[in-house]
């Protein structure tokens, strides 16, 4: 998750897995026997996926009979929430553990990890040019629910570390759910088509090598159609409907820029398929279905937080006066939680808004 924020989902998944087959070399050299401990959350920047194919894209050598998993919280419900969905899950998890067994992954050339290298020295340039910019900071809090998120006290933990403004303070789960919120899932392709731009650039022969690489490396192949799926998922007119409504007009050209790069996706069909999601029709015929019912929450959270926004915090609400402006009684529903910021009904709705992007996106944190 840290790794992600710090040099871009594409570098931190091909550290990690360097990372995990030097630790099976030298628990071979010392006679170790070595179990990884993964943790698994919602979002694609913080483990998430199909979980079959997570576990069948290891490092060799990394599954071997066993593995330990910690479930995050965003996702305990989901999966385990209905005893039904707890034995699907624990098949899931036991049928691709059994499966590396007979089956184990074809360990990467030097040709692929040469050219990984590559991609991810250009993609983690770029994103770090992106969030070091002197406007990203301030465009992100304008442009997302970010600092909404932090005060609603609907995560498990403060969503900052500590009081720093930047990027590097902030959680995991807060940095990619108010990206996903907007619909541009920034965090997950950030940089990475630079890196693999910068290869296409290099020849047919190298695009050759990409495909290749989607076809036979499991690891690969995962790390592409999940970046896939996420454009999928993604809309870049609601979040330049967002920008229109929260952003100021200095800082607007940046949110283009951003969105302008989401046109490399033709980039990875190039390496998978000839149109989006070919290889998951179900999946892409829910993102079909679901899309008239996310759409107008995205437009209403938006409204909302212009709202409250524009509006000025209440300093005090014990009373219904204070709420109102009036002597008028407000519902029972109000009257349990008087302690508000702002005039009733804006933080719920932006809260249930929130809840409702989460459920229709999916593998949102």
């Amino acid at each position: 998750s840290d790794s992600g924020k710090d040099a871009g989902r594409l570098a931190a998944a091909w550290s990690m897995f360097k990372c995990q087959e030097d630790l099976v070399k030298i628990a071979k050299q010392h006679g170790i026997k070595l179990t990884i401990f993964h943790g698994r959350g919602g979002t694609i920047g913080r483990g998430g996926g199909p979980t079959h194919l997570a576990i069948l894209s290891q490092p060799p050598g990394t599954v071997n009979g066993s593995l330990r998993v910690t479930i995050q919280g965003e996702i305990i419900e989901h999966s385990f929430g209905e005893e039904q969905l707890c034995f699907r899950t624990l098949r899931a998890f036991t049928a691709a553990t059994l499966e590396v067994g007979p089956h184990p992954p074809r360990p990467p050339s030097p040709e692929w990890c040469d050219l990984m290298d590559e991609m991810c020295t250009v993609s983690t340039k770029e994103f770090r040019r992106v969030l070091q910019d002197k406007r990203f900071i301030r465009y992100f809090q304008a442009g997302t629910p970010v600092l909404e998120y932090g005060r609603m006290n609907i995560g498990s933990r403060p969503s900052k570390r500590s009081c720093d403004m930047g990027i590097q303070s902030l959680r995991a789960i807060p940095w990619i759910f108010a990206w996903t919120q907007t619909r541009v899932h920034l965090p997950v392709w950030l940089g990475g088509w630079n890196g693999s731009e910068s290869c296409h650039r290099q020849g047919s022969a190298t695009l050759d090598v990409l495909r290749h690489m989607h076809s036979e490396w499991p690891f690969f192949r995962v790390t592409l159609d999940l970046i896939e799926m996420v454009f999928a998922k993604g809309d870049v007119r609601i979040a330049a409907m967002y920008d229109s409504l929260l952003v100021s007009e200095d800082l607007r050209i940046l949110g283009d820029e951003l969105r302008t790069s989401t046109d490399t996706r033709h980039l990875l069909l190039k390496c998978t398929h000839s149109h989006t999601l070919d290889n998951n029709p179900a999946l892409k015929q829910r993102i079909i279905l679901r899309e008239p019912l996310t759409t107008p929450l995205n437009v209403q959270q938006a409204i909302t937080l212009k709202k409250m926004r524009l509006a000025s915090p209440i300093p005090s609400a014990g009373s219904a006066e204070d709420l109102t402006g009036s002597d008028v009684k407000l519902s029972p529903l109000v009257q349990l939680n008087p302690d508000r910021s702002y005039a009733p009904g804006l933080e719920d709705t932006l809260i249930i808004t929130m809840k409702g992007i989460a459920a229709g996106i999916e593998n949102t944190g």
